[in-house]
């Protein structure tokens, strides 16, 4: 299925930035709350942090169980469930009286959330031809970006004006309008496909199918072990610029929009040059960008000479590169795939974000008082996509 019309392309694109901004938002927007909600939970702020860990691992195991249901019974039925979930779970995240059980709440409200990202994703891929899809990813990814420009500026507002409690209660709201526009506004996609299995054994061999794929596996691990550096600076930030640098929540909801902005920037510099280059191009010279800078700041980490304004440069230009390779790595993976791109998606997405909970378990160790364990993991991320990517092209090569 096309939309053939370019006022129609801007309301679904639209939609669907919408839906991919689902859980970004609602991991970006409670950041600022964290110390408000330590206290009132009687915790610690570590404590807190869990339940970011909980809702990535939501994330990941949630979209590989709503890939299939997604090819199955078509995209919308299984959005419109998953959309439900993370409203009933957001209002109870309100109602949470300890740490446990926000924990267990934010994992509720991932597995819901997560199939709007899934769902997102699949809907590309039906919607507009191969060729134009770096260009879709890359305008999803701009009013994507919209969400750590005003979520934590907007959740710190929140948190001052009204209390931790009520940022759930906005994000009730905002997916209920997102789930609104949804139902009437959105095609309705692939129709669904009632030979897909949902039995355990051809599930799985389904997916081994996608992942042997040399096209789906190279692009999707460098770009997992690549993006993995975004995730890591979401955990890692409130410990680094709240903790080591001691600023307050409003000024690091202010840092936060900020560095935002480079990911827009990249977003749009991606735009311009997929016009003259192409993805595969756009994709090596990006993960080459994006660890050459790690690597130079981890030196001068090491060496002690950073602080606030080179770690925000850092940071600033590390996002920018992200945000150019990302979007091609996402096209380059859902090109082949058609009728199964909800599994190739969910599976891309798991990877996507397993992938960053694996590695950001390592900010458990994060010592008091430096920032070298983050930049340490993001580096050697970075790293391990740009080898995966010259292995992989190899394979491709071959086949």
């Amino acid at each position: 299925m096309t939309i053939p019309h370019q006022r129609s392309h801007f309301i679904v694109i639209l939609i669907l930035g919408t839906l991919s901004a689902v859980s970004p938002f609602a991991i970006d927007m409670y950041l600022p709350a964290f110390e408000q909600m330590a206290g009132a939970l009687q915790t610690t702020v570590p404590q807190v942090a869990l339940s970011l860990s909980s809702y990535f691992i939501g994330m990941a195991f949630g979209q590989l169980f709503y890939g299939p249901l997604l090819d199955r019974f078509g995209r919308k039925k299984p959005l419109y469930c998953g959309l439900i979930l993370f409203i009933i779970a957001s209002i109870c995240c309100m109602f949470c009286k300890s740490v446990n059980a926000l924990i267990a709440f934010r994992l509720l409200q991932a597995l819901g959330g997560c199939a709007a990202q899934v769902a997102c994703m699949a809907f590309v891929r039906d919607f507009f031809p191969v060729k134009d899809s770096a260009k879709i990813f890359s305008l999803l990814m701009l009013i994507l970006s919209v969400s750590p420009l005003l979520a934590p500026t907007f959740g710190g507002l929140v948190v001052t004006v009204l209390g931790w409690q009520w940022i759930f209660v906005f994000l009730a709201i905002i997916v209920s309008l997102i789930l609104a526009a949804t139902f009437f506004i959105l095609p309705p996609g692939h129709l669904g496909d009632p030979t897909v299995s949902l039995h355990l054994k051809p599930l799985l061999a389904g997916y081994w199918d996608i992942l042997k794929h040399p096209i789906f596996y190279t692009y999707a691990f460098a770009g997992a072990f690549s993006f993995s550096g975004l995730l890591i600076y979401v955990a890692s930030s409130p410990i680094i610029f709240m903790d080591v640098f001691q600023v307050s929540p409003q000024r690091f909801s202010m840092i936060f929009a900020l560095l935002s902005t480079a990911f827009i920037g990249g977003n749009q510099v991606n735009i311009l040059v997929s016009k003259k280059i192409s993805s595969e191009q756009i994709f090596k010279m990006g993960l080459i960008v994006q660890v050459s800078l790690c690597f130079t700041f981890l030196f001068c980490v090491t060496q002690g000479w950073y602080d606030l304004y080179s770690t925000v440069l850092f940071f600033y230009l590390f996002l920018a590169c992200l945000g150019v390779a990302y979007p091609n790595a996402t096209a380059l993976t859902m090109a082949p795939f058609g009728h199964n791109a909800g599994r190739a998606s969910a599976l891309m997405g798991f990877l996507q974000i397993g992938t960053p909970a694996l590695i950001s378990a390592g900010l458990g160790i994060f010592p008091e008082g430096k920032s070298v364990t983050a930049i340490s993991l993001i580096t050697g991320a970075a790293a391990m996509g740009l080898f995966i990517y010259f292995i992989g092209r190899k394979n491709i090569a071959t086949t």
